[in-house]
């Protein structure tokens, strides 16, 4: 098991509401057709981890239900986008789902956007005037054997999970597929890699043959080959980031299904990819398509 730091970790309740669906004008797609921005925010019935990443129609689909707590970039929206964490717990606390509890799955749209999965029922009955409270736990984890791998935005209990082996130089991840740096795209650059997204780009359908994206489903695990996160998305030769799956794709020129990343090194050959297809957070904390239980 990975020795981690987590007698040292802060465990605090962040509070959101779900955020109702965003309704834009049309926007302009790569082939030059337009959408009208169907699926980013809002409670999604049939929307969940382990469905695929081409599977609706819609841009930027989010799957269960995404919270937030104010405008972007307010104090209490960013301490939800922050300090909650891929894997930890979520309660709603009022209305008809009270006592519900669910798993967070991911962030995305710059701060946004806080993406929580939910049994079908609770769904059901859950409001948007409904509070939702997060035990935000996982930032500031350390592999302590490892200090040149970075780690951000998981629960060590989900970390724990993830398959990973240790050999004597490296940390062996199983991945769902392992994507090149050539069609990454939308995010390159920015700097909240500790608690945000970056876009797969779909744009090429030969591409997305090769390299396995139009199997992608939501919630796989992934290796982003020559990608940095340690301080913002970036380029870096033998680099390697292991990151989420968080939403579906777009049809946006330069966007596609977004990446949160939870492991990154400079280092070339201190993470090394292993294929396993079926590498999903909902299989792993039965979430999503994997749930067997009611709220």
């Amino acid at each position: 098991m990975l020795r981690i730091n987590h007698d040292n970790l802060v465990a605090m309740a962040v509070e959101g509401k779900p955020k109702p669906p965003i309704a834009r004008n049309w926007i302009v797609n790569l082939d030059g057709s337009s959408n009208p921005g169907i699926g980013c925010a809002g409670i999604h019935y049939n929307v969940k981890i382990g469905d695929a990443v081409r599977q609706f129609v819609g841009d930027h689909v989010e799957p269960g239900v995404t919270l937030f707590a104010g405008e972007a970039m307010t104090p209490s929206n960013l301490a939800l986008y922050t300090f909650s964490c891929v894997g930890n717990e979520a309660r709603i606390l009022s209305g008809e789902a009270k006592g519900a509890r669910g798993v967070v799955t991911g962030h995305h749209d710059g701060g946004n956007h806080t993406m929580v999965d939910f049994p079908q029922d609770a769904l059901e009955r859950l409001s948007y005037e409904d509070r939702i409270q997060i035990r935000g736990y996982g930032q500031g984890l350390q592999l302590l054997d490892w200090p040149d791998v970075s780690v951000y935005a998981i629960d060590p209990g989900l970390l724990q999970k993830l398959g990973i082996c240790e050999t004597k130089k490296a940390l062996e991840v199983p991945v769902a597929a392992c994507i090149p740096a050539c069609v990454m795209g939308a995010g390159l650059g920015h700097i909240d890699c500790f608690r945000g997204d970056y876009d797969i780009q779909t744009s090429d359908p030969q591409a997305n043959r090769r390299y396995g994206l139009d199997k992608l489903l939501m919630g796989d695990i992934v290796a982003l080959l020559d990608q940095d996160g340690t301080r913002g998305y970036c380029y870096r030769e033998g680099a390697i980031t292991i990151g989420v799956v968080v939403h579906a794709d777009s049809p946006v020129a330069g966007h596609g299904p977004g990446v949160q990343i939870l492991l990154t090194t400079p280092q070339q050959g201190l993470i090394r990819p292993v294929p396993a297809p079926r590498a999903n957070i909902g299989r792993y904390l039965k979430i999503g398509r994997w749930r067997k239980t009611r709220a």
